[in-house]
């Protein structure tokens, strides 16, 4: 089975914010590709923007989506990184695609301050969530509905999942990695990647 990932790109985003996850079920795929030559790729992977056009990341990075909010192939993973996202959490037509692609999706995931466009859309009410760091006070002031928590990589509430800062979503991806497929996977792609998986769940 082939499960589609959408990552959301916007103008301000967070370099690794979207690199991470994209490399992440990416190389899972390639992994799993020459473990079992005739299984299916786990996971297609993509980025979309709110139209195709060059997208400016944070420190001036040039990113081309592959489709826009209204051209996209159904997506079971929605990744929604963070960076500035002063203007996009004002967007209304950007608030309502994220509520409308998560409740047909599998699973919808914030990297970082993507936190505070999941809770704009309601995805985060009375649940456990958590973003980076220095965002904590401002997510529990902005929505005093969520239960904000620290000192956690990402949290899991099911259908919603939220992590902190940057490489974070890196151990939140795999995470999902190992959800959606298995352990054995997360982990052969974190040691491809060479990366210390911090997974709490697996010791």
């Amino acid at each position: 089975m082939t499960r589609t990932v959408g990552i959301y790109l916007f103008d301000d985003i967070e370099v690794l914010d979207f690199a991470g996850p994209f490399e992440v079920f990416s190389t899972a795929s390639r992994v799993k590709s020459r473990l079992e030559p005739n299984a299916s790729k786990p996971f297609e992977v993509f980025t979309i923007a709110d139209t195709i056009r060059t997208v400016i990341a944070r420190g001036g990075l040039i990113v081309q989506p592959h489709f826009d909010i209204t051209s996209h192939p159904q997506i079971d993973v929605l990744v929604i990184p963070g960076g500035i996202v002063t203007s996009e959490i004002k967007r209304e037509i950007i608030i309502d695609w994220i509520a409308r692609t998560a409740s047909t999706s599998t699973i919808t995931a914030s990297v970082c301050t993507g936190a505070f466009l999941l809770g704009q859309a309601g995805l985060l009410s009375g649940k456990d969530a958590t973003t980076h760091w220095e965002d904590v006070a401002d997510l529990r002031s902005m929505f005093p509905n969520i239960n904000v928590q620290t000192e956690t990589r990402w949290v899991d509430t099911g259908r919603v999942i939220t992590s902190a800062g940057i490489s974070a979503g890196l151990d939140m991806s795999l995470y999902l990695v190992a959800r959606l497929e298995s352990e054995d996977l997360a982990i052969r792609t974190a040691r491809q990647m060479e990366f210390e998986w911090q997974n709490p769940y697996v010791k």
